[in-house]
């Protein structure tokens, strides 16, 4: 099929019809970047084509060269027969209004932490000012410590990652974005080996349960595995951020931490704590708040 297309497709219009045809006959699953065949179907074209992410409309009926039909019709491939997210094929992923790039190195970044950056949180830190240093554990790629570095302009980061390879993606964006005097990437595990205090702590951990992980449609099994699994429950990680946490918290600290799907779960583990679920573009059961008043003598 892909080989009578190389022939047949002629304009931008051809190949974005195929391409939603191929996507929606293949049942592909989306998560990473678009929710839907024809939005991912577009930005791959467009990107391929080095157009205006946001403008399709003005080049649908230009006819396609040779090699760009060629370059075109290997991603849309890739995409449906080895279900390389659009991510990795591009290597480029966007949070909010900031661009990264990714490769299957690292998880394609898609946190609601970053929503909570800022404004949302002047209930507990009432001036970014205030923010002199913060922490993003299990930082992937970056993108949340960066984020962090523009919400909070005074603030020195920590960027801590298990994964060397994690942390050399991290390096690639920390560059471009101009950060490296200001986010430290470091290579351990959590807390180990950390040394001072923070104002912000913040985590995207892995918190996909067993159960989950092996259910996982095909594209995310090209997503690091020590990025997703974190135990039989998926708060294996969750639960060491929480015993150690009050301990690298300044007087009034914030502990900010994604958990997915696992509210139920924690809740019943940790009856004692007051979790602040805060509201993000899909709901108020993704991500809690504690600060470091509230974590101590809570924890044992």
């Amino acid at each position: 099929m892909f080989t009578q297309a190389e022939s047949s497709l002629k304009t931008v219009r051809d190949v974005l019809r195929f391409a939603v045809s191929r996507f929606n006959q293949a049942q592909l699953s989306f998560g990473h970047g678009s929710d839907n065949a024809h939005d991912e179907a577009a930005y791959l074209i467009l990107h391929t084509l080095n157009l205006p992410l946001d403008t399709l409309e003005p080049y649908l009926d230009a006819v396609l060269l040779h090699d760009e039909r060629v370059e075109l019709l290997d991603k849309l491939y890739r995409r449906v027969i080895e279900r390389v997210p659009a991510a990795y094929l591009t290597n480029q992923a966007w949070q909010g209004d900031y661009d990264f790039y990714v490769d299957e190195r690292v998880i394609v970044p898609r946190s609601f932490i970053y929503e909570l950056l800022g404004e949302p949180l002047t209930p507990w830190i009432e001036y970014p000012e205030l923010v002199h240093r913060a922490l993003d554990l299990c930082t992937g790629s970056g993108c949340l410590a960066i984020q962090l570095a523009d919400h909070y302009p005074d603030a020195e980061i920590d960027a801590v990652d298990l994964s060397l390879d994690a942390l050399e993606v991290a390096a690639i964006n920390v560059e471009e974005y101009g950060l490296e005097n200001r986010i430290n990437l470091i290579h351990t595990d959590l807390f180990e080996g950390l040394e001072g205090t923070y104002d912000l702590i913040i985590s995207n951990p892995p918190y996909v349960d067993a159960q989950s992980v092996a259910d996982l449609p095909d594209e995310y099994l090209h997503e690091p595995e020590l990025a997703l699994g974190s135990g039989e429950d998926g708060l294996d990680a969750t639960r060491q951020i929480l015993l150690h946490a009050a301990k690298y918290l300044n007087p009034h600290g914030v502990l900010l931490v994604e958990i997915g799907h696992n509210r139920d779960v924690l809740e019943a583990a940790y009856p004692e704590l007051p979790f602040m679920w805060l509201n993000t573009s899909s709901g108020d059961g993704f991500v809690f708040l504690l600060t470091r008043e509230q974590l101590l003598g809570q924890i044992k």
